[in-house]
């Protein structure tokens, strides 16, 4: 009787799949999508009835002084809340209030329209000595006086009409917008505040930006030269301006407190980059999220390697998943791994401390211990034997760089060669490829025969699609599998080599450059390759090498060419036409100084 009860559930409705066990009984494989995953959210494009167990969304206002982090921490957060599948988009105040300038849209209300184009100066290209202060397409310190009536209604208004585009974002579909600006006055944010009093299924976390280290501040500011407020200016000249700028803001400044207590707000301070942080109030679980991540940052200097383990018996046979050991190639690929590392590891160290040496004022731990002027020149394209003596003898003992490898044999034998006393080796089992339930171990040629239907449901969404089988993985799976992983890089402060699998270094490497979701399962990862990803202070820099078994080593090659995405027939109709490779404003791809040999 229960059996017929459990046979007339609608499993299919429920995404589920009906199966035999070996004890004869009835069983019930794990949903067939990933849709139903607790607590987050991934929209499957194009599926307008799917529910989640959350519907309510997120406003992110960031708070705080210019040149203090807030560009840096909105574009982390986006990325990061992209990954793990919510809808999420940044709306910058300062690209409104440029746009707005230049087209005359908000000036002309106050100004009467009159100052809307460029003046002779600014049309003519060339480096001005001064800033340009007729010109409306360029806004000089004197806009951002808080005495200056007419300049401050533009930029509340702007603000305003930002956050409007955000409602209205978020009422179309989104889930997580992020209001990136100053946000610095109690004024301003009180008026954000009622603007969201009519939306009920809206919250609202406010992420206050502070930095007090005066490095860290003279180095975002001499990066603010080169914005959009400041192209074709001269560098000292955009420089003083910009400080005038951030003098008038001081003026106003008010940092978040008991003006916003009072209207019971959600808010979060990350102090120094995360040296100190201050959360208040947090009750929703998408704020939760972001709290947690942030929680997490550092700047220290570092890189983060991936790559696939040697080439297996069953990458020899075309098989997928198992437990395979290496075949002899795969060992000749572990040996040039181990000392390819050797010496990146070392050329990174010395890259590091040369330009902590060079750079004014820097004091960062790697630096410390330099002594001015007592460095002799190297030779052209070797290290700076001063700085290689003073890395040595502060590392001497110390292992400072970290290896991690999942929990399969054909991953752990790819680090057999690595000197444990200069790595720390860790073996973890969220690295694991992704498990292919009933197809582990087939070729594709012949899931294709024995499983027709699952062969073409996974053509047609190989982001969502769920291996059959108990225990069946998606990518989207994977997400949330490698999520604390992910927090975990974030957090430590030196390198680390990942050892990894196909579908889980395409995971961790479009969470690290910003690739969308729905390319993620078509990027080309072959064996063979490191991916380098360093975390800089306005997104990650990726370097790419390719092992050469003909010189038995590694050879840069150009970045942005060896990552590639395949054409997918549903993608791009067009058969001719090729995937763009995604290339936001947060990434960066290196290209090769020398090309690898064909």
């Amino acid at each position: 009787m229960r059996s017929e009860r459990l046979r007339r559930l609608p499993y299919k409705d429920l995404g589920a799949t009906e199966g035999s066990s070996p004890m004869g009984g009835l069983f019930f494989d794990t949903p067939r999508f990933a849709n139903s995953v607790p607590f987050f959210r991934f929209q499957r494009f194009g599926h307008d009835d799917i529910h989640t167990d959350s519907d309510h969304k997120l406003v992110v206002v960031m708070v705080g002084l210019p040149a203090r982090g807030k560009s840096y921490i909105v574009k982390k957060v986006k990325r990061y809340l992209s990954w793990l599948g919510f809808q999420t988009k940044i709306f910058n105040v300062g690209d409104r209030r440029r746009l707005a300038s230049s087209t005359g849209e908000t000036a002309g209300s106050v100004d009467g329209g009159s100052g809307d184009k460029p003046c002779a100066e600014c049309s003519n290209p060339g480096v001005r000595t001064a800033p340009c202060t007729e010109c409306e397409t360029r806004h000089p310190s004197s806009f951002f006086d808080p005495d200056n009536e007419s300049a401050k209604y533009i930029r509340e208004q702007v603000a305003i009409e930002v956050f409007d585009d955000l409602l209205r974002w978020l009422q179309a579909g989104g889930q997580i917008a992020i209001h990136d600006a100053t946000n610095s006055t109690i004024e301003r944010r009180k008026a954000l505040i009622d603007r969201l009093v009519s939306q009920a299924d809206v919250n609202l976390l406010f992420v206050e930006s502070i930095c007090t280290d005066e490095v860290i501040i003279n180095r975002n500011i001499k990066l603010k030269t080169r914005s959009p407020d400041y192209i074709g200016m001269d560098p000292e000249v955009a420089e003083a301006d910009f400080r005038a700028r951030l003098r008038n803001y001081e003026r106003a400044y008010r940092t978040i407190g008991a003006a916003e207590e009072k209207l019971d707000v959600q808010y979060c301070k990350i102090i120094d980059v995360g040296k100190k942080v201050i959360a208040y109030n947090i009750q929703g679980f998408l704020e939760s999220q972001v709290v947690f991540y942030l929680m997490n940052m550092n700047l220290e200097p570092r890189v983060i390697y991936i790559t696939r383990h040697g080439e297996s018996e069953d990458n020899v046979a075309g098989r997928i998943g198992g437990d395979a050991s290496l075949a002899p190639s795969g060992i000749g690929y572990s040996k040039a791994l181990a000392r390819f590392i050797d010496r990146r590891r070392l050329e990174f160290a010395v890259e590091v401390e040369e330009a902590t040496h060079h750079a004014p004022g820097a004091t960062t731990s790697m630096s410390a211990s330099s002594t001015p002027g007592t460095c002799s020149e190297p030779e052209a394209g070797s290290p700076c034997p001063e700085h290689l003596r003073r890395y040595r003898r502060r590392r001497c003992g110390e292992p400072d760089f970290e290896v991690w490898t999942s929990m399969l044999k054909r991953a752990m034998e790819t680090v057999e060669y690595f000197d444990p006393q200069r790595y720390r080796v860790k073996n973890i089992k969220s690295l694991n490829e992704i498990y292919a339930g009933k197809c582990e171990g087939m070729t594709y040629s012949e899931i294709a025969r024995d499983f027709p239907e699952e062969f073409e449901a996974r053509q047609l969404d190989k982001f969502y699609y769920r291996y059959p089988g108990i225990g069946g993985e998606s990518y989207a799976d994977v997400v949330l599998r490698l999520q604390q992983v992910i927090v975990e890089l974030e957090r430590i402060r030196h390198s680390v080599l990942l050892v990894t699998h196909r579908a889980m270094a395409r995971t961790l490497l479009a969470y690290f450059m910003d690739i969308p979701t729905t390319q993620m399962p078509d990027m080309e990862l072959p064996l063979g390759y490191v991916y380098a990803c360093e975390p800089r202070p306005f997104g990650n820099f990726l370097r790419v090498w390719r092992y050469d078994s003909r010189i038995d080593d590694f050879e840069e090659v150009d970045a942005s060419s060896a990552l590639k995405i395949r054409c997918s027939q549903r993608s791009f109709p067009d058969s001719n036409s090729a995937a763009p490779l995604p290339s936001p404003a947060e990434t960066t791809y290196y290209p090769a100084r020398q090309r690898a040999m064909s």
